[in-house]
């Protein structure tokens, strides 16, 4: 297909499940990737840094490293397509992997920092991913093929954390710095996504959308790009961001509260495995929610979901059950927001606007999410859990009274 030749609807419909596929897998290798990073990050910045108060540093600066790439690499990929911006952000990404091997051969503190920085660009990656999902997305469709290449980040990030036993040993007959085994997994499936997205993204499913927004003549399929709507965008960002700075403030402090209140760490850990599979495996049914009831009224689900599991979470924290319960409960409303609210982002924002939206929406994301857990950390100490649980739920109301501001200047029904 040449840049000028014309796209059928049956061809075009090709190209997007093509397109849904090879970002899936791209996920799913992204997940393995990250999952075994975060896995060593905390137990490496103590080690380097001899200080266990330092630990949290390397969840923090790769959150901050997403942040701090997820504008330029949105940019990029208005320019120059997702095809690169993709490939780009894991590259980044690679390198960072590789500047943490340095930095803990030569026990570096500042260098590992710097290197989970430049980590956090394959996350960026990762999330730009889900927006990449529905360029090619019709209003019937937008929300499934989104939520389906959300649902393969299940994958990675169940196996990604396994990896790192078979890892070590890896590492270890390799001749490879102490805890640094488990990076050679995430050094393949990295190199391994770069190339699925050099080779198998094409078309570039971004430059092929832009040139159909740009036809003289439309059709249905040709009218992917929609009346900008920025009150509808606005809401989508706040929404989004509102669901994610509550997900990760509770969720960061449970682990520490059920080890206070006696739990194992079989009880925790199957606790959080069961809050991500909340996140993550039920995010088509979501998708298809949001496709047929609309994207606010399953943003508003998901508000209601978190509102539950705030107050299980608080009204039930001596219980391991009741925080259990509260937090899937978390993963659950987190995924209908973020699936629901990535959706009308996309459907909201002209052509021209859209990348910078979505690169405006993941930098929120991420600052409130390293803010959340930091500030959660505070009120936690002074509070307690359940304060910190009923805290939240201003978020969640003040996101659940904006809802009608989504609906300014509408197009079509959202």
């Amino acid at each position: 297909m040449t840049a000028s030749a014309p796209v059928d609807a049956d061809e075009l419909r090709r190209i997007r499940r093509r397109t849904v596929g090879v970002l899936s897998l791209g996920q799913v290798l992204g997940g393995v990737a990250f999952g075994a990073t975060i896995s060593l990050g905390a137990i490496l910045a103590a080690d380097i840094s001899g200080d266990d108060a330092f630990s949290g540093l390397a969840t923090a600066l790769v959150t901050l490293g997403t942040a701090a790439i997820a504008v330029p690499l949105a940019r990029l990929a208005h320019r120059r397509g997702r095809r690169l911006a993709l490939a780009t952000g894991m590259s980044v990404a690679l390198l960072g992997v590789g500047v943490v091997i340095g930095a803990v051969s030569l026990r570096a503190f500042p260098l590992l920092l710097l290197g989970f920085a430049l980590i956090g660009a394959g996350q960026a990656a990762n999330l730009q991913s889900r927006f990449a999902a529905a360029d090619l997305a019709t209003d019937a469709s937008r929300g499934r093929d989104l939520s389906i290449v959300v649902w393969a980040t299940t994958v990675g990030a169940v196996l990604g954390p396994n990896l790192v036993g078979p890892g070590q040993a890896l590492g270890d007959a390799l001749g490879m710095p102490a805890l640094t085994g488990p990076y050679v997994f995430t050094v393949v499936a990295q190199v391994l996504a770069i190339g699925l997205y050099l080779v198998a993204l094409r078309p570039d499913p971004l430059l092929l959308a832009q040139r159909i927004a740009a036809a003289p003549a439309g059709g249905a399929f040709a009218r992917i790009a929609r009346v900008d709507r920025p009150a509808a965008a606005t809401y989508a960002i706040v929404a989004i961001a509102g669901a994610h700075a509550v997900m990760v403030a509770v969720m960061a402090m449970t682990p520490v509260h059920l080890t206070h209140h006696g739990a194992s760490l079989e009880v925790v850990g199957l606790t959080i495995s069961l809050h991500i599979a909340g996140m993550y495996a039920l995010s088509p049914v979501f998708g298809i929610l949001a496709d047929r009831a609309g994207r606010v009224p399953t943003i508003l689900i998901g508000q209601a979901l978190l509102a539950a599991a705030l107050l299980v979470a608080a009204l039930g924290q001596e219980s391991s059950l009741a925080v259990t319960i509260g937090l899937v409960l978390l993963g659950l409303g987190w995924s209908a927001s973020t699936v629901a609210g990535s959706t009308l982002l996309v459907e909201s924002s002209s052509e021209q606007l859209r990348t910078a939206r979505q690169g405006r929406s993941d930098l929120t994301m991420s600052l409130v999410g390293g803010i959340g857990a930091i500030l959660a950390g505070v009120v936690l100490g002074g509070i307690g859990y359940g304060g910190l649980a009923l805290l939240a739920l201003i978020v969640v109301a003040g996101v659940a009274v904006l809802s009608p501001y989504a609906r300014r200047g509408a197009a079509a029904p959202a």
